[in-house]
């Protein structure tokens, strides 16, 4: 199955000022993600203006089609974190409900978990 990498492009850390920045720290782990996902036919990627997780970014949401979705954040823009994303990304494809076992989670991830929400309901509740 497939799994989505919803990246936040504008995502700004701590230390984001415009004087020094050119663009927000989120296009550059976009870009990032997106070219370690690259070949991965079970990884797709999109970007969002805003997963309105400001006070930890950089986030990103990791979801599939009836599966546990998670938010995750607080993550430098850099390879090490866009690695670990794409590699979590991977197992939570394997997984048929989305749960991927603890000692499985790269360590780049560990720590980074902000929500869990369960997958939408396949039929309208009555």
């Amino acid at each position: 199955m497939t799994s989505w990498i919803t990246i936040c492009d504008t995502c700004k850390r701590e230390d984001w000022d415009a004087t020094t920045h050119a663009r927000p720290h989120g296009e550059d782990l976009a870009e990032l993600i997106e070219r370690a996902a690259q070949g991965r036919a079970d990884i797709r990627t999109r970007r969002v203006s805003c997963l309105m997780g400001c006070g930890q970014g950089c986030n990103v949401a990791i979801q599939g089609a009836g599966k546990l979705a998670y938010t995750l954040g607080n993550f430098p823009p850099d390879a090490e974190a866009a690695e670990a994303i794409v590699t979590y990304a991977g197992l939570h494809a394997e997984s048929s409900t989305g749960q991927v076992p603890y000692k499985q989670w790269p360590q780049g991830v560990k720590g980074h978990f902000v929500t869990r929400h369960p997958p939408l309901p396949s039929e309208p509740e009555t």
